[in-house]
């Protein structure tokens, strides 16, 4: 064979291999990206679950908050209802003896037991007459000039307030002394 020949032969034989070679390559590309993209579909498939799971989730726990907050007050209220028999009792004896004492007597238990409620819940009246005005715990309705007392001194409480667990509930509405 000719030197010619020989070489033409080889060029060939070279870009026959890398044509093997290119399609090797490319049988290894598309087989790495039908991976790749059943991984993908695998990942997009977990993502839903899991996505679709956590708004389940989601719902469950909403719903349970308002199971929760509709019947959150159900202890108290029970104690309150103990409250509301022994009044009615009281209203219904006074009724048949006309006794008043007795019905004062009972309203005094009744409103003992009722301030027994409030403690044990972490319910507490604060403190108005005779203190400084604060308005965090106080609401100023009417304003007075009194010598007697000191500027912004609180002279009459005429609502009491609140705190539950130092947080008010409600704020004594005061009248203040205001020079």
């Amino acid at each position: 064979m000719s030197k010619k020949k020989k070489v033409e032969e080889e060029k060939v034989e070279e870009v026959l291999n890398e044509e093997k070679v290119e399609e090797v390559v490319e049988e290894t590309l598309d087989e790495k990206m039908a991976k790749i993209e059943a991984d993908l579909e695998d990942w997009k498939s977990a993502y839903a679950r899991k996505n679709a799971e956590f708004q389940n989730f989601t719902k469950r726990k909403q719903n349970e908050l308002e199971e929760f907050r509709k019947y959150a007050s159900e202890k108290v209220i029970l104690k309150v209802l103990e409250a509301v028999d022994n009044l009615e009792r009281g209203v219904a004896a006074s009724v048949e003896t006309k006794d008043f004492d007795a019905l004062v007597k009972g309203v005094e238990m009744t409103l003992s037991q009722m301030h027994g409620i409030m403690n044990t819940e972490g319910v507490e009246p604060i403190e108005a007459l005779g203190e400084e005005f604060d308005p965090h715990l106080h609401q100023a309705v009417m304003t007075e000039n009194c010598e007697e007392i000191d500027n912004d001194h609180i002279i009459m409480e005429l609502q009491k307030g609140y705190k539950m667990k130092e947080r008010v509930i409600r704020p004594s509405m005061v009248k203040v002394c205001k020079k």
